[in-house]
């Protein structure tokens, strides 16, 4: 399938000093297909949302290159381009909280892209904004209230549905639904599943619910300080995991069987994740891996295809010193 968006090389460096700089995101390369869901995972620090937050030009990018269905993205936003992408790629953010503007009402922060973007005025934004809360599991008279009347879960589904009401065709959700309940979880997983199907959709999937991100993604990609470590089709990621950090990610995941959970050999990671500071050559996993071999302290591993067995492994890629 064609890629709707291609992203090559994209790189992203904080400057925070003389000669020191936070290696956020490097040379991170993923390409997502027409109608397709591919999850981001990794542990807090990871990159995840610095990567998304460059894709749509919220950050300057530092090296690489975004294309949005064939056309190169700038690598720095002004004014216009914000103007002329809006509509097409929006982002629901992490933070229902500082995401929201606490002086504009419910209704004037979900219509604002509405008036914006579009050539709706008046009533038919009020009416198309009350439907969207609706749809993402509020009421249509919360559009008069401010965002400090609600909770952290109903601010992130207002967050959701400022996104979605204009329609775009391609949205990056960080972490859409960690502030959700269960049910409304499942609420706005199959709406954006809905959408998929309806709008043709395409999504780049933030979370750190790794079995929720196996069910709503068609791939997954697994990140670690900066770096993918481990791309695949999301079953035979979360299944059949290859790179030991996946491995212990994926083991890591809560068991909802107690006798399963007494039984799982242990999967915790020695020690915290490195500072993302001026990193040094060699794999980024080598301090904290059990496999570690001593070219994994010398040389950093490249992001290779893995070959495997009656197409199991077919699209899988990986980035370990075990496969080369």
């Amino acid at each position: 399938m064609t890629a709707v968006l291609d992203a090559r090389n994209v790189t992203k460096h904080f400057l925070i000093g003389h000669n020191q700089r936070v290696q956020a995101v490097d040379d991170v390369s993923i390409a997502i297909a027409e109608q397709e869901i591919v999850g981001l995972v990794g542990e807090s620090g990871s990159g995840k949302s610095t990567f998304g937050k460059a894709i749509l030009g919220l950050h300057d990018k530092t090296g690489g290159t975004v294309t949005f269905k064939g056309e190169t993205l700038p690598q720095q936003y002004g004014p216009a381009d914000f103007q002329r992408y809006a509509r097409r790629m929006q982002m629901i953010f992490q933070d229902p909280y500082s995401s929201l503007n606490p002086r504009m009402t419910v209704g004037e922060i979900v219509g604002e892209g509405l008036r914006l973007h579009s050539n709706l005025r008046g009533r038919e934004i009020r009416d198309r904004c009350a439907d969207w809360l609706v749809r993402v599991g509020l009421q249509a008279d919360h559009m008069a209230r401010y965002p400090h009347e609600f909770s952290g879960g109903q601010r992130q589904r207002i967050g959701v549905a400022r996104a979605l009401v204009l329609e775009p065709e391609f949205v990056v959700c960080d972490e859409p639904i960690s502030a959700l309940d269960v049910s409304v979880q499942a609420q706005v997983v199959n709406l954006l599943d809905e959408l998929k199907s309806s709008m043709g959709l395409t999504l780049l999937f933030i979370a750190h619910d790794l079995s929720m991100v196996r069910y709503v993604s068609d791939r997954m990609a697994v990140m670690y300080l900066g770096s993918l470590v481990e791309v695949g089709r999301a079953n035979d990621v979360f299944f059949r995991p290859k790179h030991p950090y996946t491995e212990i990610l994926i083991g890591s995941n809560p068991e909802p069987d107690p006798a399963s959970e007494r039984g799982r050999v242990s999967t915790h990671i020695r020690g915290e994740i490195p500072s993302p500071i001026n990193i040094p050559p060699g794999c980024r996993f080598a301090g904290r891996c059990p496999k570690v071999m001593d070219v994994c302290r010398e040389q950093t591993p490249e992001l290779i295809p893995l070959k495997g067995e009656s197409g199991v492994d077919a699209g899988r890629q990986v980035a370990c010193h075990l496969y080369t």
